[in-house]
């Protein structure tokens, strides 16, 4: 005989729900890099309200906000609901190297994607060797 009702399946649904009712602001998951003078951030947002992403930067500290609102749940018996609403927050300590004025963002498909351009004094730079002329360097005077 095939059981269809697995008590610990039930159970674990149960206190995950109960963990997840928390007010406090949830974590998005993001990925981070950095190609030649830009970081790019990259972070999964599904389901939030566009109207309710809020992008800010306070000195060094970048903070992004967000909110999903929770389904129209009048008239309906939920069988499960595991996409919770609620507020979203992540804050990431910037260097003094990042161009603060000129960070752009997207929000597409599900995904912000935001831009950190290096101001000019972080990006990379050759250094010029000088070499003393031999001539110098043998006590030998120059005339020009």
């Amino acid at each position: 005989m095939a059981l269809t009702f697995d008590p610990f399946t039930e159970l674990e649904r149960v206190a995950t729900g109960m963990l997840q009712a928390r007010t406090a602001p949830r974590a998005m998951p993001v990925d981070l890099y950095r190609d030649q003078d830009r970081y790019f951030l990259t972070a999964d947002m599904p389901g939030i309200d566009p109207g309710s992403l809020d992008i800010d930067v306070d000195g060094q500290l970048l903070t992004i906000r967000a909110y999903r609102s929770g389904a129209n749940s009048e008239g309906v018996k939920w069988l499960t609901q595991e996409r919770t609403e609620g507020a979203y927050l992540r804050q990431f300590s910037i260097g003094e190297g990042i161009d603060t004025e000129n960070i752009s963002a997207t929000y597409k498909d599900g995904v912000l994607s935001v831009i950190l351009p290096l101001n000019a004094k972080a990006k990379p730079r050759k250094i010029e060797v000088a070499m003393p002329s031999t001539e110098a360097a043998e006590g030998k005077s120059i005339t020009a």
